[in-house]
């Protein structure tokens, strides 16, 4: 039995390193940049950009009417945020301030667009962990905003 818990022991100090918390850490920046790149993918015009899509200020007037900002702000403010967030998340740089300005996005969405218990515990709960993991743990090994720390020798 020792030796079981001897070999556990061994296997949880190798997976809880430094190394493979970074592993976690880019794959949890990936995901969360997932979701939103591919929210901004429907928000502009097909080939471009940043050319938003007209029919976003109607959706957003009429499906998401309980936004506290009007259309003409809103849609330009979350098409922007999410073209932006993911890619720095991507490579890593202003991190823990990009997953915060996402998870602000993700409770927004819950609070005002839909607020159910039920979406809740589907959708949002995803982004607002992966935030929250970004938030407290930083970005990882594998990123610009390790090689800017490494280099100012921090």
């Amino acid at each position: 039995m020792s030796s079981v818990l001897s070999l556990y022991d061994r296997l949880v100090g190798t997976l809880s390193g430094r190394f493979f918390e970074s592993i976690a850490l880019l794959f949890s920046r990936i995901a969360l940049a997932g979701i939103f790149w591919r929210s901004y993918q429907t928000k502009v015009v097909e080939g471009t950009w940043l050319q938003i899509d007209e029919v976003q200020y109607l959706i957003f007037d009429n499906e998401f009417a309980g936004l506290p900002l009007p259309s003409s702000l809103a849609v330009p403010l979350a098409t922007y945020a999410e073209f932006l967030f993911p890619i720095l998340l991507l490579i890593g740089l202003a991190t823990r301030f990009s997953a915060l300005a996402l998870l602000i996005m993700a409770l927004v969405i819950q609070l005002f667009v839909f607020p159910t218990t039920a979406h809740f515990f589907g959708w949002a709960m995803l982004p607002i962990a992966l935030g929250l993991i970004l938030i407290s743990r930083g970005p990882g090994m594998f990123s610009l905003d390790a090689l800017i720390a490494r280099v100012r020798g921090q």
